[in-house]
């Protein structure tokens, strides 16, 4: 188990799906939350009683973080809550399919303004908290050097791979990719470090109520290592990410995918 003891981070889009799984694995890895949503409420509750249940601190905050002042509220209150930020996990993000064709300014500006937006302002409110926070750890352990605070973006596949009805949601993906890239090297003299995970297909509780005829066979069957990935599997790269074990690893964007991303898509007899 990755030692997350005593870390305080927030995680956006936590209340359900990948979001609840990364917040519960730092959990037990010792971690105290701040779990942020918007429309998952019950969810988010849940979320919110395991975490607690783990014997660690936990806040819920509701917001729209398609508003930028949102976005800067959500930081400094969950940072006022644990007392610190050593970490953000930004999350949350809509799909939404649709073809290109049909794409308004509306649906643009909703898939754009959450999965990218977001991303970039709440970054920009945690890096004075992250900064603060490694001072303060400093006057307390002038012996060991500060292993850095942490930015993990969630991406997606989608950010490297094309697919039919994804155009604004793929490029919002690419965006946080060179976003992470970009960010990790203006932040390196902060000692701030800014990774992405790019996942797959990972199964959520709303894959089964969105489509009925979804099963878990079906999910296996995409992905190339034989099944899908779980919330879980993400949460565990990501508390390697915001630990001290990653302490010399900025800039990165790791694909978890099951092989998605590196097996080239041609059918033949022995891959069919």
């Amino acid at each position: 188990m990755i030692d997350l003891k005593n870390k305080l981070i927030l995680v956006t889009g936590s209340g359900a799906g990948v979001g609840s799984g990364i917040a519960i694995t730092f959990a037990k890895c010792g971690a105290d939350l701040v779990i942020h949503y918007n429309r998952s409420e019950k969810e988010a509750e849940k979320t919110k009683e395991k975490i607690i249940s783990l014997g660690r601190r936990c806040k819920l905050i509701k917001s729209n973080l398609k508003n930028v002042e949102e976005c800067r509220r959500t930081v400094d209150e969950a940072t006022k809550f644990l007392g610190g930020l050593d970490a953000l996990v930004n999350n949350a993000g809509l799909t939404m399919p649709k073809d290109f064709y049909d794409i308004d300014e509306e649906h643009f500006n909703d898939i754009f303004n959450l999965n990218f937006r977001s991303y970039f302002f709440c970054s920009q409110q945690a890096i004075k908290h992250l900064i603060e926070r490694g001072e303060k750890l400093a006057e307390f352990n002038k012996k060991d050097k500060w292993a850095g605070g942490s930015i993990v973006n969630i991406s997606s596949v989608h950010g490297k791979l094309g697919f039919p009805g994804h155009s604004v949601y793929a490029s919002t993906k690419g965006a946080i990719n060179s976003f992470t890239k970009q960010l990790s090297v203006e932040l390196i003299s902060k000692h701030i470090r800014v990774n992405a995970i790019a996942p797959g297909t990972i199964e959520v509780p709303s894959y089964f109520e969105k489509d009925p005829s979804y099963n878990r066979e079906f999910g296996n069957s995409l992905v190339p290592w034989g099944r899908v990935g779980l919330p879980e599997e993400v949460g565990s790269l990501a508390a390697y990410l915001v630990s001290d074990l990653s302490e010399f690893m900025t800039g990165e964007i790791i694909h978890l995918d099951g092989g998605l991303t590196s097996t080239m898509n041609l059918k033949t007899e022995k891959n069919n």
